[in-house]
């Protein structure tokens, strides 16, 4: 069985939780938590099995893979079936831009080492860094909400009638919006798409509130 470790509010290993369920892949999700006791993935033992102490990691059989947009990807080469990636290259490459925006202009500038380092060196008070943090998502959701609304392939879900890789970064990231409390009535076209991807099961089962290490 595929063995997933994971953090129940982490943006990257939720992306890869939404991918594993839109296939009907069967995972052990083992909890990294990354504030307690210093941050697990910090220790040893994680360290030997992701060289970047991050998450989320996929275990599978004795090859352990890092990075959330290529564990996806190889989940969509080995188990093809439910594709995430179109079958077109312009499609593909238009699904890999959307999901490119989220997992490299806006979710690097906010992840949990960035914010850590923002008050440790910085000094950054807790309404500096939500103003940070809600800055650069802000700046990040407008070139998405911006393509996905002039852009003809927008279907129902970011492309087409069918979740993609774009869905499942996009979804999270509204996610850590809500959570910092960003407004998204800038974003109708996020907004409906969130909707959307929230009906269907393997979205619901991916939400952090709904993973074994929620707090």
């Amino acid at each position: 069985m595929l063995k997933l470790y994971t953090y129940f509010r982490s943006s990257a290993a939720y992306r890869v939780r939404i991918g594993l369920n839109l296939k009907g892949l069967a995972y052990e999700a083992v909890p990294v938590h990354l504030v307690r006791g210093g941050g697990e993935h910090l220790t040893p033992a994680y360290r030997a099995l992701n060289a970047g102490a991050m998450v989320p990691t996929l275990v599978d059989g004795d090859a352990a893979l890092g990075q959330s947009l290529a564990i996806l990807e190889y989940l969509d080469e080995t188990h093809p079936a439910v594709p995430l990636l179109p079958a077109d290259p312009l499609g593909r490459a238009r699904v890999r831009s959307l999901a490119l925006t989220v997992a490299c202009e806006i979710h690097p500038l906010n992840n949990l080492r960035v914010l850590k380092y923002l008050v440790g060196q910085f000094d950054a008070s807790d309404e500096a860094k939500s103003a940070w943090y809600r800055h650069w998502i802000g700046e990040g959701m407008q070139i998405i909400e911006t393509r996905l609304a002039r852009e003809p392939q927008t279907g129902r879900y970011c492309h087409g009638e069918t979740p993609t890789l774009a869905d499942c970064c996009l979804i999270p990231q509204v996610f850590n919006a809500e959570r910092f409390q960003v407004d998204l009535a800038p974003y109708p076209t996020i907004r409906r798409i969130h909707a959307a991807c929230a009906e269907l099961p393997a979205f619901a089962a991916a939400h952090p509130a709904r993973q074994p290490d929620a707090e």
